[in-house]
């Protein structure tokens, strides 16, 4: 990210730190003790480049340790870099390293993925280093305290229970709901040996914080197929170098299982993996098959952790105490002692791409980090993306591809349903042709299931007086109903606000009326339909955490839920055995709009979706309701072509050296006054780079121009594939003055349009 304008608090700051100034000391290499009496500490923080600081005799200090130094009025937390000191600055005014902190050094690898990474998204290495460092989880974690057996207590009295108890404990310590168990006492004859002084406090015996995988756990029965890909991908681990293979294979095909194999490999060889997910929600099945190969269960590494576990999680990865680490992708930036293997699940998944602060896209930068670990990175997908084919068809990433699914189950049958032939009731979504499937699979007692990747109960709210249009007051997007909370939300920026009942605009009573169906109408509507099927709506809004959605995971695999109705989360990843049917409401959905990648999202969101059905003995059938059954895409899906679909769209974006035949970089004005961004909008074009191969779109408008109350303007950068983007942005931005208030974002290799 480059801000144009820097805020004043920050440029103070800057000022303050960078008025420093000491000996020359020399180069130091990797991993070197530092020998001179100056380092260069890299602050998480957006500054251009490290700060120089005189090393006290007291200190020992080495490149890669994390150390605790002033920053203005304040003692900040940073990392001896690898960044030579700046030989100009005299010593005098350096300012001492304060300590250096009692946590493992940050290893040569990661610190050269961090540069590397802020270099290739045109980011400071402080704001990379700050995703790495994270500064909570250097508290040391307080030990978890216990009780155990007082000196005797001359006035105490000992009763039986009381006697019971402290034979239980003998020397050991213990919680008190430990204690309570094993001597089969209330809690409160605990609490009363505590009051007495028969009890004291005391610290428990540190536990390994997680449990090590056993790779010779005895796993499921692989088919032949599954044991050469296994072989494969373990022999690339074993010979520690890095590599990056593509494990194609349908859905239901047993990819996770393979790739485990290659994480069993790792552990053998005493290093660490990293799988990435692209939903955590997906986590409460991986972790139930992790134990099931593993007999344990790996670290996990997302946002909703409490900080303690965060603390505990980072630490022991640190230390290597956590073998095996499964997560979001923010845990690309954990701090690994020795990586073995990387695996991106659903490498195709545009939710690996990190669209606010730095940003990146996790699936290419774990192929870095695999790089820089000398450690083979395997992509998993059954709709693997554009990109990824690319780089197979290249040369430069090797494929492993399972055709059939495991155990003899068999595809799902695929057929769309013509809304113009077939359409709903007035009023109503769904056709009188799905409807009548999934009456039958209730009959037979099967699992169905609806599909609309559209959350809330109606996209837009107009009235139908005066045709005004409900839209958000900080973004150029329409409200969403949310019923079952009676409000209103744009799903950009958060802004919430109650349903009205009369219009904002005309004054007309009961005149606003609901557009297009969510998942909460499509719910209302199965109701009336179906009455006695037991429904559970799968939505981020309804599973808001790994918790919830094992919960639902075992409902459904006990047979608890007759209808699942969701969003795109269903589509990700997912095991029901005994769901046979799918119908995917609105199998049109994703193809409007322009958006370059439109066709192959829609590919991919809805074949992963159809993999959810027929996944056991029972055949699984799939009906797309579409108004344009022969559009390409609805036809590769139907005749199961996706091969030929890939290959098409290879041929329409190769000419115009659109990704992966080119290359795209989006710059993003954004500013509170839409004459600002114009201005600077207007500039950034005027100064646009020129050259054979290069073109510089727009400037021109976001498709939300408005986000977060904030004017967005965007222009788009595009080139030939061996046309380096980063030195045209550096020398493009350099050309163009910044306003205060402004700021531009850059987007290299952008997914997201708007």
């Amino acid at each position: 990210m480059i801000h144009a304008a820097e805020n004043e608090p920050n440029r103070r700051l800057r000022h303050a730190v960078l008025s420093q100034d000491g000996e020359a000391a020399p180069e130091l290499g990797l991993g070197e003790p530092v020998l001179g009496r100056r380092v260069s500490v890299l602050l998480p923080y957006p500054f251009p480049r490290p700060f120089d600081y005189h090393v006290p005799a007291t200190l020992e200090l080495g490149q890669g340790d994390i150390v605790l130094v002033p920053l203005g009025q304040r003692q900040v937390t940073g990392v001896v870099w690898d960044t030579p000191p700046d030989s100009g600055v005299p010593g005098s005014k350096l300012k001492p390293v304060t300590a250096r902190l009692d946590v493992p050094a940050m290893t040569p690898p990661l610190r050269k993925f961090i540069d590397w990474l802020a270099a290739y998204t045109l980011s400071s290495p402080g704001e990379v280093l700050a995703m790495a460092l994270r500064v909570n989880a250097l508290v040391p974690v307080a030990p978890a305290m216990g009780w155990r057996a007082g000196p005797p207590a001359g006035g105490a009295r000992l009763t039986g229970a009381r006697e019971h108890v402290l034979m239980v404990l003998g020397g050991s310590v213990m919680t008190a709901s430990e204690l309570a168990r094993a001597a089969d006492v209330s809690a409160s004859v605990v609490r009363g040996m505590v009051k007495a002084g028969l009890l004291v406090a005391s610290p428990l015996p540190v536990r390994a914080p997680f449990s090590w995988p056993d790779p010779a756990h005895a796993g499921p029965a692989l088919s032949e197929a599954q044991r050469n890909a296994a072989a494969s991908l373990s022999l690339a681990v074993q010979e520690r170098r890095f590599s990056v293979t593509l494990l194609d294979g349908v859905t239901g095909s047993g990819k996770t299982e393979v790739y485990l194999e290659a994480v069993a490999a790792s552990l053998r060889a005493g290093r660490q993996a990293l799988i990435l997910l692209p939903e955590i929600a997906l986590s409460a099945q991986f972790l139930a098959r992790f134990a099931r190969r593993f007999g344990a269960e790996p670290a996990v590494w997302h946002s909703d952790l409490p900080s303690r576990i965060r603390r505990l999680t980072w630490r022991a990865v640190a230390e290597g105490a956590a073998p095996v680490v499964v997560g979001a992708r923010s845990a690309l930036f954990l701090p690994f002692s020795d990586l073995g293997v990387v695996v991106v699940d659903e490498e195709h998944e545009t939710a690996f791409k990190q669209e606010d602060g730095v940003v990146y896209h996790a699936r290419d930068m774990a192929v870095v980090r695999a790089r820089f670990a000398e450690a083979p990175a395997i992509l998993v997908s059954a709709t693997p993306s554009l990109e990824t084919l690319a780089n197979v068809q290249a040369g430069r990433y090797g494929h492993l591809k399972l055709e059939q699914r495991h155990g003899g189950a068999s595809m799902p049958e695929v057929a769309a349903i013509d809304l113009r032939a077939a359409p709903p009731e007035r009023g109503r979504f769904l056709s009188p042709v799905l409807i009548e499937a999934i009456r039958a699979t209730l009959a037979k007692s099967e699992q169905a299931m609806l599909f609309l990747n559209r959350r809330g109960y109606a996209p837009l709210t107009l009235c139908r007086a005066c045709g005004h249009r409900l839209a958000c007051p900080n973004c150029t997007a329409w409200l969403v109903e949310h019923r079952a909370r009676r409000e209103l939300a744009c799903h950009h920026c958060g802004h919430v606000e109650p349903v009205p009942r009369d219009c904002p605009v005309c004054k007309a009573e009961e005149m606003l009326a609901p557009i297009g169906p969510g998942v909460e109408r499509i719910t209302e509507e199965a109701a009336s339909l179906f009455p006695s099927a037991r429904t559970l709506v799968m939505a981020s809004d309804t599973l808001p955490g790994p918790a919830s959605a094992a919960e639902a995971a075992r409902a459904i695999e006990a047979r608890e839920v007759d209808l699942i109705i969701g969003t795109q989360i269903v589509a990700k990843g997912w095991h029901f055995p005994h769901l046979t049917l799918v119908g995917v409401v609105d199998a049109d959905l994703g193809l409007g709009g322009g958006d370059l990648r439109a066709a192959e999202r829609t590919v991919q969101l809805l074949h992963q979706v159809a993999g959810r059905a027929g996944r056991a003995e029972s055949p699984g059938r799939v009906l797309l309701q579409s108004y344009s059954p022969e559009h390409p895409v609805m036809q590769a899906l139907v005749q199961g072509q996706l091969d030929d679909f890939y290959a098409r769209e290879a041929e329409l974006r190769a000419p115009g050296h659109w990704p992966p035949f080119g290359r795209l970089a989006a710059l993003i004005v954004s500013a509170d006054d839409s004459q600002a961004a114009d201005l600077t909008a207007r500039d950034l074009g005027r100064a646009a780079p020129e050259g054979e191969g290069i073109t510089v779109l727009g400037p021109a408008p976001a498709p939300l121009a408005i986000l977060r109350g904030r004017h967005r303007r965007r222009l788009l950068l595009k080139t030939r594939r061996d046309v380096a983007v980063q030195p045209l942005l550096r020398d493009w931005l350099a050309r163009v003055p910044a306003r205060r208030g402004v700021r531009v974002d850059v987007d290299v290799d952008p997914i997201s349009f708007l």
